[in-house]
């Protein structure tokens, strides 16, 4: 990978890992508007003030939008949640093999 690749990786990295940055996101996955109020309820436990500043930080960054309806995911958020659906497979396996070996370290 390219310096300027790895930039570019280190750039989103630091962005997704801002608190509720992930969750903001994939409340907004089913491609249907939210307004702040409905957003705020799909993530859970975010204060406004924190999901306010999210909110500013993906649309910043071109990945969420709003409109008349509220906040939506643009074309390139999709995308970047398309290419997170595999984490979620990956998440799946991950806890169930998880549980396997904390059910062995048990007996």
């Amino acid at each position: 990978m390219s310096a300027k690749e790895n930039a570019a990786v280190g750039q989103l990295l630091e962005l997704l890992e801002s608190r509720y940055a992930l969750r903001v996101l994939w409340a907004l996955k089913d491609g249907h508007p939210q307004t702040f109020r409905l957003l705020q309820d799909s993530i859970g436990s975010i204060t406004p003030n924190t999901l306010n500043t999210r909110i500013k930080e993906l649309r910043a960054s071109g990945l969420l939008t709003h409109g008349t309806s509220g906040y939506t995911v643009t074309t390139l958020g999709a995308d970047l949640l398309k290419r997170l659906n595999d984490i979620q497979a990956f998440a799946t396996k991950w806890a169930a093999s998880h549980t396997k070996v904390a059910a062995v370290k048990k007996k």
